[in-house]
């Protein structure tokens, strides 16, 4: 079973930026965000200029330079973390959401060296023992990972603020096993209200029948709680702890655990 909903996923780790001291998408990040109760984490993944997987979700360094067009031991001597090194500090209990970001040199390199085949070794390994599934903005992921690593699920990921009708009818035609959804598109995190907005309910309503599972970036405690009571299978969350302590205190006493 992919979810027992609704799961919480922590994003880059144990959050976005740096939170309590740990950077997003290091290993020490992600440990924490186990620790803390997450049952999953979400890692970006983008290439090196010597075709290494690295954990870091933007195309540049703080200092401007690509991270494509550096060798990883540059990368890595300014702070990013390989995507080895990521994946031996997540516990295997605990399930990985793998975004990945391909680059402009993937329209042009050989097959072998785009981002997502580089990527599907990973994946063909991992899924034997974890629960996993890749997302991506870029929906020719979705199709090489079909290809290349059979078994693996995936989730088509719109962008901010992406009209819900558009991601779940992509998604569904793309053949995915999850969309993934802008918590801003339910109207969430203050944004203004808009006519024609479908709710979070209608919109799993209508996901769920089409065989997909919902996941949503990136509600806090309070969106989450209301976005579980719409049948949200997962939430990618900044907050972790928070997020956990809300959801368990939101769930009806029977679905609590003893003790």
């Amino acid at each position: 079973m992919m979810f027992v909903p609704t799961e919480v996923i922590g994003h880059r780790g144990l959050g976005r930026g740096t939170v309590d001291g740990l950077l997003e998408n290091t290993p020490e990040s992600f440990a924490a965000a186990a620790a803390a109760g997450a049952s999953w984490v979400e890692v970006d993944v983008r290439r090196s200029a010597d075709d290494v997987l690295l954990a870091y979700h933007n195309a540049a360094l703080p200092d401007g330079r690509l991270v494509v067009d550096l060798p990883a031991a540059e990368c890595r001597a300014a702070g990013v973390a390989t995507l080895d090194e990521v994946l031996d500090a997540v516990p295997a209990h605990v399930g990985l959401d793998v975004d990945v970001k391909t680059v402009l040199e993937d329209a042009v390199d050989a097959p072998a060296r785009r981002t997502v085949a580089l990527l599907a070794p990973y994946l063909r390994r991992q899924v034997r023992f974890r629960r996993l599934f890749v997302c991506s903005f870029d929906p020719s992921v979705v199709l090489a990972v079909r290809e290349q690593a059979p078994g693996v699920a995936t989730a088509w990921m719109p962008f901010v603020r992406n009209p819900v009708d558009q991601a779940v009818a992509g998604a569904a035609g793309l053949g995915c096993e999850l969309v993934a959804i802008d918590a801003r598109s339910f109207g969430l995190a203050g944004e203004p209200e808009r006519p024609g907005r479908r709710s979070p309910e209608e919109t799993v309503e209508a996901a769920h029948r089409a065989g997909l599972r919902v996941v949503s970036w990136c509600p806090g405690p309070a969106d989450s709680v209301r976005l579980a009571a719409a049948g949200m299978d997962a939430v990618v969350v900044d907050d972790v702890p928070g997020t956990v302590r809300a959801l368990a205190a939101a769930a009806p006493a029977s679905a609590r655990p003893a003790g």
